[in-house]
């Protein structure tokens, strides 16, 4: 599979200047870790789930998330395995690669007990989300993930991915306790743990709050703080970080506006893009792109989705500009290893070497997977490309 793989090859050539790179479920962890993109997350308990999850890889969903957890029902919980059982057994059956699957869980017995029941199925899973991860409660599921995988035909390769969502990594007595115990957790599996998940939605719960779509995560002060502390400690770019991704969106819907729309107008004045502009600005979509800019600005890549509307703003956020990888390459030039200040290829900066090499390190491996645009190619013809119809 490839991010942008379900439009047509010529468009993708007028779009690229180099185009994504493929990635299966076998790839390296360095690139499945960024290629996981827009992650989207869907109940357990939909009775036409593995023909859902084919419709969403056609349109470009890479990535998702089976939910046994918070999504549905406790009553539900039985239904809701046994139909997944069903519908990676119809998968199986059809014989069509699907994108990156994990299976949300709620206690860490349900691991080894999934893995025996999905039998042949196995093959199509990826991994499980491990839901209000901390030291004490991550490493039950750890070791039984450990233990699940190596039972499996050929030790099928399966991660993990912790959500950060506990109220002891919100509350501020609790914090530094809480990280340090993720930290020493995640070090001592880290050849299982892919990426790591924020639940901001659970920050938010822990205070009544919920932010409006108005705002941004980053506008909600105490959340804004764990997500600074969790990229402090576990997002370092010094060979000890983990790939964190962006919080939940949770608005889809239209909604009566207190503020002005957040999307300027002047990238979206030829063609289409104008009409593409107020669609996006009706759902709500002009604070899901701020934010998704704000994720990378802190140290996030990839988001949490919890609507397919959601995916393809995430994808075209994440392509590499040409002007961010000219830049990188002349970071990361041989020639440049000794440091030193260089003035970029654009003239519009200032490029320092030893501080901004890794950087440039991360967005050529963000290149590997979401492609450089063209020069003259922007984020809103890469929505407009890819939206169908």
């Amino acid at each position: 599979m490839r991010h942008f793989g379900h439009i047509a090859p010529e468009v993708r050539q007028r779009l690229f200047h180099r185009e994504p790179g493929a990635f299966s479920a076998d790839s390296a962890p360095h690139l499945l870790a960024p290629a996981l993109g827009g992650t989207l997350y869907s109940p357990a308990t939909r009775p036409r789930l593995a023909d859902d999850i084919l419709k969403q890889a056609g349109r470009g969903v890479t990535s998702m998330v089976l939910c046994l957890e918070d999504s549905i029902d406790d009553a539900d919980v039985a239904a809701a395995e046994e139909n997944l059982v069903r519908q990676f057994s119809d998968l199986v059956e059809r014989g069509v690669e699907p994108p990156l699957l994990f299976i949300r869980v709620r206690v860490a017995e349900q691991i080894p007990d999934l893995v025996n029941r999905l039998g042949p199925g196995i093959g199509l899973l990826s991994g499980f989300v491990l839901p209000k991860f901390t030291e004490e409660r991550g490493v039950p599921f750890l070791e039984a993930l450990t233990e699940a995988a190596g039972g499996t035909p050929e030790g099928r390769r399966l991660f993990a991915m912790p959500v950060l969502e506990s109220p002891e990594l919100l509350h501020l007595e609790s914090r530094a306790e809480t990280l340090a115990g993720i930290a020493r957790t995640v070090d001592k599996y880290r050849d299982r743990v892919l990426a790591l998940r924020l639940g901001v939605t659970d920050f938010c719960s822990a205070y009544g709050l919920r932010r409006p779509p108005d705002m941004t995560a980053y506008d909600v002060q105490i959340v804004a703080s764990v997500i600074a502390d969790v990229v402090n400690v576990l997002g370092r770019a010094d060979g000890t970080g983990f790939t964190v991704t962006g919080p939940v969106w949770e608005y889809f819907r239209v909604q009566e506006r207190m503020f002005k729309p957040q999307l300027r107008r002047s990238p979206f004045l030829e063609g289409r893009a104008d009409e593409l502009r107020q669609a996006l600005i009706e759902h709500d979509m002009d604070g899901l792109l701020r934010e998704i800019e704000l994720d990378r600005a802190n140290g996030l890549l990839g988001k949490t989705c919890i609507h397919p509307s959601h995916v393809l703003p995430v994808h075209a956020l994440s392509v590499v500009s040409h002007e961010e990888f000219s830049d990188a390459e002349d970071i990361l030039r041989p020639e440049r290893g000794g440091g030193g200040v260089l003035r970029s290829s654009y003239t519009n900066k200032m490029n320092e070497v030893k501080p901004h090499r890794a950087w440039a390190e991360r967005t050529l491996r963000r290149a590997e997977v979401f492609g450089v645009a063209r020069e003259d190619v922007g984020f809103v013809e890469l929505l407009a490309a890819g939206i169908p119809g």
